[in-house]
């Protein structure tokens, strides 16, 4: 079953106006991770935050998943993400696939804009 996940983001996210930046509506979607270092040790594997909304992260991640299969930017962005994973490769990457879509939704819904992949890929 495919499904359209646009209006469930709307709707968890409510108006975008009480969000300062998108690193705050990630922040939201739990789609941060939390320091793990120790001078200069700085872990691979960090814990994502425990707060914000369970239900926007499975939407943005859900999303991402579709998105990195249609949309060559995002695919590529994938692409890389998993190939620079050393443990849990395709979760990791999408997951930061998920956390880019956060900025083009942000940029979105603050703009008024609708989505146009050309503004996304590098001249």
């Amino acid at each position: 079953m495919v499904r359209a996940y646009g209006a469930d983001l709307l709707a968890e996210i409510g108006p975008v106006q009480r969000f300062s930046s998108e690193n705050s509506l990630a922040k939201y979607a739990r789609l941060t991770w939390r320091p793990h270092q120790s001078g200069n040790f700085d872990a691979d594997i960090r814990p994502p935050t425990r707060s914000g909304n369970v239900y926007l992260r499975y939407y943005f991640v859900e999303a991402a998943e579709r998105v990195r299969v249609r949309d060559p930017h995002f695919k590529a962005f994938y692409a890389k993400k998993y190939r620079e994973a050393r443990h849990h490769a395709h979760k990791r990457a999408l997951v930061l696939t998920a956390r880019k879509l956060v900025g083009v939704v942000y940029g979105m819904l603050t703009r008024g804009q609708i989505y146009d992949e050309r503004k996304l890929m590098p001249h």
